[in-house]
């Protein structure tokens, strides 16, 4: 396998419910994503994008077919070295924020290392909390944060185990069109800065249309577009 594809799916089925309730979430699904790329997947809900994601890192399992990370196949891994691909190696931003509201940002942010009994580089922290603007807001709460902000504590957690693929699912499904375009900004700047993959879900095509390379789902069925939308 090419050195430089970081992600590779080979014929992917994922299918859930029997007979009439029957859903293809994944229809024999192939994409090789190259190593530093900024990959957009769009499509409506319900065509199979939040599954594609969650496969690809290991939150789901599909029916059949394989998934290779690096050129190391993922799908036959056991749990614990599935949990630590995900924890080492993934990042995950999710249109909802899932922070925890007892913790500070500074805490919210470093929670992935602590369950993972690693020690916060602190001065990689401080460069995460000026990339995403939130130095002021270190010591402050979810509950005293904007949305915006809060999307943004997201983001710096999923950084924080310096993964080299990022997974986001309609990060920007909850804000405003400043603040989608601001956290779009801080994710291109970090794939530059740090040389990281992005895998994107997004409705929204003006967002699609900043990528390298442009897939779109329908019915299961993953397909590249010709060109971008740009």
């Amino acid at each position: 396998m090419d050195n430089n594809i970081i992600i590779k799916t080979d014929s992917l089925f994922k299918q859930y419910g029997e007979g009439e309730t029957k859903v293809m979430a994944l229809d024999n699904v192939n994409m090789e994503i190259r190593r530093g790329e900024f990959v957009a997947v769009t499509g409506e809900s319900g065509s199979g994008k939040t599954t594609l994601l969650n496969v690809i890192g290991s939150l789901d399992t599909p029916n059949s077919g394989k998934v290779y990370f690096n050129g190391d196949e993922m799908t036959r891994k056991s749990d614990n070295e599935l949990s630590t691909y995900r924890r080492r190696s993934i990042g995950f931003i999710f249109q909802s924020y899932n922070l925890i509201p007892v913790l500070n940002v500074e805490e919210n942010i470093v929670l992935p290392l602590n369950l993972d009994s690693t020690e916060p580089d602190m001065a990689y922290l401080n460069e995460l909390l000026e990339l995403t603007g939130l130095t002021s807001k270190r010591r402050s709460y979810p509950s005293e944060l904007s949305g915006g902000q809060q999307q943004r504590v997201a983001f710096a957690r999923a950084l924080i185990h310096k993964p080299e693929l990022i997974l986001a699912d309609e990060p920007t499904g909850n804000l405003d069109s400043r603040n989608s375009r601001e956290i779009i900004e801080i994710l291109k700047s970090s794939i530059r800065k740090y040389a990281q993959t992005l895998i994107l879900i997004t409705h929204d095509l003006s967002i699609a249309a900043q990528a390298d390379r442009i897939f779109r789902m329908q019915d299961g069925i993953l397909t590249e577009s010709e060109g971008t939308l740009k």
